[in-house]
């Protein structure tokens, strides 16, 4: 119940279309999080099946793809959404605000840690790529349709293929 709460208001405060608390529960954002929160449940759980089972059914009904091994903090804002994925080791902390099309993807099949671990208080905007076993610093901003391969420091803002510093 406390996920439900901190979302409408997460969804309210960051979305100024949404009229009604109503609004929020058709929000593709809060329901593929939910999923997830169902799906990474069984995940943990070593329940394989059911994790990856409700995980499609979330990215069919969402055009959100959020990986059961994921692990996500608190305060995370898809706007829009379609086109997100979220890789089986990616990290996210708290606060983070990711726009339409944002791939946090490996860039190989190796087992072990190959996606992105994003800090607190990011914002990566639409279409950006951010991809490998790499560290998002603490209050950074990538830009639109950036493909972010290094790490970046905190408090920084990445644009361009590849991505550098502005």
């Amino acid at each position: 119940m406390h996920f439900i709460k901190e979302q409408i208001l997460l969804i309210q405060k960051k979305d100024p279309a949404i009229k009604s608390v109503w609004e929020v529960f058709l929000y593709p954002s809060f329901r593929a999080q939910f999923y997830y929160k169902i799906s990474h449940f069984f995940y943990q759980r070593k329940h394989y099946f059911w994790a990856r089972y409700f995980s499609e059914k979330g990215k069919r009904k969402t055009g959100i793809e959020i990986h059961p091994g994921a692990t996500i903090g608190k305060n995370l804002f898809i706007d829009h959404g379609m086109g997100v994925v979220i890789g089986e080791t990616a990290i996210l902390h708290d606060n983070i605000t990711l726009y339409h099309g944002v791939t946090l993807g490996g860039v190989c099949s190796n087992r072990g840690k190959r996606h992105p671990t994003i800090l607190s208080n990011v914002l990566i905007g639409a279409h950006a790529q951010v991809l490998g076993n790499i560290t998002i610093g603490e209050n950074s901003k990538i830009g639109a349709g950036a493909v972010v391969l290094k790490d970046v420091k905190s408090n920084s803002i990445v644009v361009g293929i590849p991505a550098k510093y502005k």
